[in-house]
């Protein structure tokens, strides 16, 4: 196998790398995988890159990044194999877009605020993808996207053509109206359609924390760490009085659900 061993390497050592492991002389596990048996892996790569962010952790930040880009140079070189397209194609698309959707930048377009860069890269996109209604552009949302992202991105591109709540009060109300309906099949048993108004109550609530302004996605991510937090200081304080949280009543595990809370507060 011919490959030098360096203190540095750079992306075209790294597309030699993946090149080798998918050779015969490679690596057997990385040949027998496609695009869909590492599909998964892309998307758990992506949100540790986020975990890392969050974190503020730029040394973690580096290495997700780079399992990241390993997904990106996988995949385009399953293509390569096949004869479709390369990595090189990979950098050309997006340098062309980037091109593309920067008039301001590599054109003659006058921008005066980041809010028109926005207006005409959303103008731009929809002239490319050839999204000439208003459908188009919420059927071009990917489907792969986590649920709240996206209901609260199709009910964004909703709004831009009108079709939002004028209040936020009003997005509220049929938050509750949605709630009374789940009551209501649920009283009458109806499991079909009890699971449809559930559908319905998420995707209002998306719609609420939307026009608050607050991500639906980040806003349940905190609660549920929220959540797993006070479940800690729970199990913590059961076992300071001996016993264990399977041990406990409904109401012994609310009253220390409540003490957590006011613990934490």
């Amino acid at each position: 196998m011919k490959f030098t061993v360096k203190e540095r390497y750079d992306i075209e050592d790294l597309l030699r790398i993946m090149e080798l492991l998918r050779s015969e002389e490679g690596c057997v596990w990385d040949r027998e995988q496609d695009h869909h048996t590492i599909r998964n892996n892309f998307i758990e790569e992506s949100y540790e890159a986020v975990e890392a962010i969050d974190r503020d952790d730029p040394v973690l930040l580096q290495e997700e990044l780079g399992d990241v880009l390993l997904q990106v140079v996988f995949h385009a070189r399953m293509e390569e194999e096949a004869g479709r397209f390369s990595f090189s194609d990979v950098c050309d698309g997006i340098c062309k877009k980037l091109v593309y959707r920067h008039p301001h930048v590599f054109g003659d377009t006058a921008v005066e605020n980041s809010g028109q860069v926005l207006e005409n890269w959303d103008r731009l996109k929809k002239a490319e993808k050839h999204q000439e209604t208003a459908a188009s552009t919420l059927q071009a949302v990917s489907k792969a996207l986590p649920a709240l992202v996206r209901a609260a991105k199709v009910q964004k591109r909703a709004g831009k053509v009108g079709f939002e709540y004028p209040t936020l009060a009003d997005a509220i109300g049929d938050l509750r109206s949605e709630i009374e309906e789940l009551e209501e099949a649920l009283g009458q048993q109806d499991r079909d359609a009890a699971f449809g108004e559930m559908g319905d109550i998420l995707f209002s609530a998306a719609n609420v924390s939307r026009l608050m302004k607050a991500d639906p996605e980040e806003a349940l991510t905190r609660s549920t760490e929220k959540f797993i937090r006070r479940f800690s200081m729970m199990e913590e304080a059961a076992k300071r009085k001996g016993t264990e949280l399977t041990s406990c009543n409904v109401d012994e595990l609310n009253e220390l659900w409540r003490e957590a809370k006011k613990e934490e507060n």
